[in-house]
């Protein structure tokens, strides 16, 4: 469904109206271009700090593309600053002094990414203390930058993450991050094998990842956006949207499977289907999900425990099917779809939060343990995303939902699966047991 006060708000007649009236004017966003996907080009200023540690990574990381690194002179550019080298508050000026002389150097739907260490890993306790207030810090650049489309982002390493750089600064450098603002991506494994530079924008070729609730919405994007990446796309719905599922994945090229994921045959059916394949297989998305929205106090059990066997028991078994084989190790990915309120909650959704929470502690619980085999599990938490659910909301309820962000609108279900493509990226493998929502920088449980 359009934003028609977006458009509104960005012709020549309401740009006068908003203006005067001092309402919300949401940018229009700038997102991949699906024929010329994972392009970087733009002025890039990079900035350190005293005892910066990543500053020849970065121009490492970001090589074979069309960025150009300028010097403070420029007058547009997207912003990089290395403060892994701020070990105390004292130092912090550093970062104060080049956001606040660079801020209004970015351009619109610009770039701003953060470059730190990872509190946890550290030892020393002021240290840690200095590193932890760039969490807080990134958030607020993120929402005085967000009026201009622009976005800021934090990526955390922890000592010996710093060979897998590339992937997430890259991601939070291009336009499939238009809607993933006020993030904190954490690299917590240690990469290997970096993948050739031409890989770069098609990193699944001869990968088959199998993606469930692909028939629409969400799913149908994810799946749309992978294929597009090289794919081979085994896609999963209820046989109730067998007609739907498979005129989406014959359009793709890829595999329709009509499935009930809480059949008891299920786990083992989609694994056969898997096999069969010729490609390798990448990734698991579990995608598939339910709503049954009620004030717990008039909620049935069956409304109940319908949706937590859909949206986390079902994912479950199959993680638990997948993972007693070998199919997934050596680069495997596991990705759960969470949401914002799974981390806020929301009235009336006690189930839905309960599952889509789980969800984000599946991720926590099994990182560590994916890890030994060479695998990662991420999640994505989507917030006001454009579909056919968030259509049926009322007017009222819908707009607000949409201006309740940074970014002042709501995003596209491609918003969401870009962030499912870079977790499924080979250049990811240092990427585990991180969540990151795609909401905007909603306000819900920020």
């Amino acid at each position: 469904m359009s934003d028609k006060y977006l458009e509104f708000a960005n012709s020549k007649l309401g740009r006068s109206i908003v203006s005067v009236l001092g309402l919300p004017k949401p940018p229009r966003l700038i997102r991949e271009d699906s024929n010329n996907p994972h392009y970087l080009s733009g002025n890039l200023l990079c900035g350190t700090t005293t005892g910066a540690l990543y500053s020849t990574q970065i121009n490492q990381s970001l090589g074979a593309t069309e960025v150009d690194f300028v010097s403070e002179e420029a007058e547009s550019c997207h912003l990089v600053f290395d403060a892994s080298g701020i070990r105390s508050t004292d130092q912090t000026t550093e970062i104060y002094q080049f956001f606040h002389n660079n801020l209004a150097k970015l351009p619109r739907c610009g770039r701003v990414v953060i470059i730190g260490q990872q509190p946890s890993n550290i030892d020393n306790v002021e240290h840690a203390i200095a590193q932890r207030g760039l969490v807080g810090f990134m958030k607020s650049v993120a929402k005085e930058i967000g009026r201009k489309g622009a976005t800021a982002n934090l990526i955390y390493l922890n000592g010996f993450g710093h060979k897998g750089l590339a992937a997430p600064l890259r991601f939070l450098l291009s336009a499939g991050c238009a809607y993933t603002n006020g993030q904190v991506i954490t690299l917590t494994t240690p990469v290997t094998d970096i993948m050739p530079e031409h890989h770069w924008q098609h990193p699944l070729n001869g990968k088959s990842v199998v993606v469930t609730g692909a028939a629409r919405g969400i799913g149908l994007a994810m799946s749309q956006v992978l294929a597009r990446d090289g794919a081979k796309v085994i896609g999963v719905d209820v046989p109730q949207s067998k007609e739907q599922l498979e005129k989406a994945m014959s359009e793709l090229d890829g595999i329709a499977l009509a499935l009930d994921i809480t059949a008891e045959d299920a786990p083992q059916r989609l694994i056969d289907c898997c096999a069969q394949q010729e490609e390798k297989l990448q990734a698991v998305v579990h995608n598939a999900g339910i709503t049954r929205d009620k004030m717990l106090s008039r909620m049935t059990e069956q409304q109940w425990q319908l949706l937590v066997d859909i949206n986390i028991g079902s994912i479950q078994r199959i993680n638990q099917a997948f993972l007693a084989t070998q199919m997934l190790d050596q680069g495997g990915r596991i990705v759960g779809v969470a949401s914002i309120s799974g981390i806020a909650g929301n009235l009336g959704q006690s189930n839905y939060a309960y599952s889509k929470s789980a969800v984000i502690g599946m991720v926590d619980s099994m990182a560590p343990i994916c890890a030994k085999r060479g695998i990662t599990i991420n999640a994505v938490a989507p917030g006001f995303i454009e579909t056919k659910m968030t259509a049926a909301i009322p007017f009222a309820t819908r707009q607000f939902g949409r201006r309740l962000c940074s970014l002042s609108q709501g995003g596209l279900p491609e918003d969401v699966a870009e962030v499912v493509a870079f977790y499924l990226s080979p250049q990811a493998s240092g990427v585990n047991g991180n969540t990151i929502r795609v909401c905007g920088q909603n306000l819900m449980g920020a």
